[in-house]
């Protein structure tokens, strides 16, 4: 797609909105943004309107059908009615991402997954950057046309590779984003209230694999692998067996079929067993881009893993504290309930994205109690009072104050939420920074 002279519609002025409406600006392209949401003295605006862009706050009005394309930040969903128009006039949208591919000279290394995509691709980055010209970009917080601007990617360049987290609403609307590796870690339910079955969502998510010169995907995770028997060109597998791929766990070690190399699990400074799959995919990809092995080995005992993603941040009194704020679905819950043996104090709530949480009763045993708040609450308790001691409190401060109470020396306390944080913050991370700031100061 040519976008020179093409006048460019951008609905959602986010950071990707934002970044997308200066990249087309620098190709000199006429730009108008519409934000239905955003106020008028919003920095993003005043800058923008500096570059003679053409601003919309406060609604979506018509004005966006006269243009010729239009990038639909992520955010935004596919069943407002201005699509509807925007589909009548058959003008075409594409992502964010998708936007900026087009314009870029570098080849992309492309991650999805339900759970543990930016952990995956942050360890990505520091492997391969190990020994080649890297950049981090899309769902990991920043956009990729803030990438391709900065770095003038448009242009001849040194960067090998860009590592590219996908979220779903990325994948949505990008047909010609161009892989040298894709990969899909795992999948479960997540984002109901945007698409209308589980079987939408994962479509979405396979869409990871178009244009693809090399296919990476999980052999362990079943819904994943039957999507993939019918796939054998390019398509390569990654497992915890060692039937299965390059690298595989034996004994709480990672190993290599092809060298003696290996790695004791619990030299990692990341903990969580949950980890080993996402470190098994990153050195899959890593080894497809011929990152020696003793350089993958190195970099994935020495990740450190990132903020509110099972983050062990204080033990205090023979008390461990584990934000795992990030955790927004019931899947990364039991992932992380799988690294804690015993004597968990759990802290759930927000507002759910199913109203069965029965699967938790599995770790039943290694859960003394739930401290369940926030919209999420009464479904929790009705999924899990009967089998574990459930206490149903309102507020998050409360819950956490409440957690403090039931803690004895050797239990964990830890926050993996298994819903989003909206009822109550802006985001999962100013969740997680209240857990500790509340913990924190109760211990000072």
């Amino acid at each position: 797609m040519n976008f020179k002279d093409k006048y460019i519609g951008i609905i959602g002025l986010g950071k990707s909105g934002y970044w997308s409406a200066k990249l087309a600006k620098s190709l000199d392209c006429n730009v108008f943004i519409s934000d239905k949401n955003i106020e008028p003295n919003h920095p993003y605006v005043q800058d923008l309107e500096q570059l003679n862009v053409e601003v919309e706050v406060g609604k979506h009005s018509d004005k966006i059908l006269d243009c010729d394309v239009i990038i639909k930040s992520p955010g935004i969903s596919n069943k407002i009615n201005l699509f509807k128009k925007i589909s009548n006039h058959n003008i075409p949208v594409i992502s964010e991402i998708e936007f900026a591919s087009l314009l870029s000279n570098v080849d992309n290394i492309c991650v999805t997954g339900t759970n543990g995509k930016t952990t995956t691709v942050s360890l990505i980055f520091d492997i391969i950057s190990s020994e080649l010209n890297i950049l981090k970009s899309g769902n990991i917080g920043i956009p990729f046309s803030r990438v391709v601007l900065e770095n003038k990617l448009y242009k001849k360049n040194k960067y090998d590779y860009c590592v590219l987290e996908l979220s779903s609403f990325q994948l949505e609307h990008s047909y010609y984003l161009k892989k040298e590796i894709s990969a899909i870690l795992n999948i479960s339910v997540d984002h109901m209230d945007r698409y209308d079955s589980f079987k939408q969502y994962l479509d979405t998510k396979m869409k990871i694999f178009e244009n693809s010169n090399f296919c990476i995907y999980n052999f362990d995770d079943k819904q994943i692998k039957e999507r993939f028997l019918s796939h054998n060109q390019n398509c390569f597998a990654f497992s915890l067996n060692k039937s299965h791929g390059n690298f595989y766990l034996d004994n709480n070690k990672i190993r290599s079929k092809n060298s003696n190399y290996s790695l004791d699990i619990h030299r990692c400074k990341l903990k969580g067993v949950h980890n080993i799959s996402n470190f098994l995919a990153a050195a899959t990809i890593a080894k497809k881009v011929n990152i020696s092995e003793k350089n993958i080995f190195k970099a994935i005992k020495n990740f450190e893993g990132l903020t509110h993603r099972f983050e062990h941040f204080l033990t205090k009194d023979g008390i461990d504290f584990i934000n795992d704020s990030k955790s927004t679905n019931i899947d990364s819950a039991i992932m992380a309930l799988k690294s804690i043996d015993s004597n968990v104090i759990l802290i759930m709530g927000g507002i759910p994205k199913e109203e069965d949480f029965s699967s938790i009763l599995q770790f039943k045993n290694n859960i003394e109690t739930i401290i369940a708040y926030g919209k999420a609450a009464k479904s929790i308790y009705d999924s899990l009072s009967k089998e574990i001691n459930v206490i149903v409190i309102e507020g998050f401060k409360e819950a956490v104050n409440m957690s403090l109470k039931c803690a004895n020396t050797g239990s964990t306390v830890l926050l993996s939420p298994a819903c989003s944080s909206f009822d109550q913050f802006k985001n999962f991370e100013e969740r997680g920074i209240s857990f500790k700031n509340i913990v924190e100061r109760f211990y000072a």
